[in-house]
């Protein structure tokens, strides 16, 4: 077995990053920007990732427990753990996240762009694109949680 890298290139990693903080900085919620990222992380199964935002979600209190708690089963969790906007934000992260079952459906970018205007919504579309490629690259490379050499 060949043995997989753990670097990354330092243009790519930048790139990357800037387009997650633009991303974060344009939906202007940290809250629910964390909760898209650790939605997204849980679906492709990215330790690092979920590792990483778990604990900012957590640092402050920039999302409530109960919410993290209770993120793997959004949809059944209840009105008082997420409001319809975060339902509808979570909602699209899992059918962009899952494209491998087919287009985003109509219904669902509609229930999203209820919620959140034009620009918002793109900048949520690219928050959830950038953190699925961040999962792709960490998970492809098996970089665990908490490594400081990647």
């Amino acid at each position: 077995m060949t043995g997989r890298t753990t670097r990354l290139d330092d243009g790519v990693r930048g790139a990357l990053r800037a387009m997650g903080a633009a991303a974060r900085k344009g939906l202007g919620d940290p809250p629910l920007a964390e909760l898209v990222q650790i939605r997204a992380s849980q679906l492709n199964h990215c330790a690092f990732c979920l590792d990483l935002h778990l604990a900012l979600a957590r640092g402050g209190g920039v999302v409530r427990e109960a919410q993290l708690g209770l993120l793997s089963a959004w949809e059944e969790a209840g009105d008082d753990v997420f409001d319809a906007r975060e339902r509808a934000a979570l909602e699209l992260t899992e059918s962009v996240t899952l494209l491998t079952e087919g287009f985003v459906p109509d219904e669902v970018y509609e229930r999203a762009a209820a919620h959140f205007d034009a620009a918002r919504l793109a900048h949520l579309v690219a928050l959830i694109t950038a953190i699925n490629s961040w999962n792709r690259l960490m998970v492809a490379r098996r970089i665990p949680p908490g490594a400081t050499d990647w």
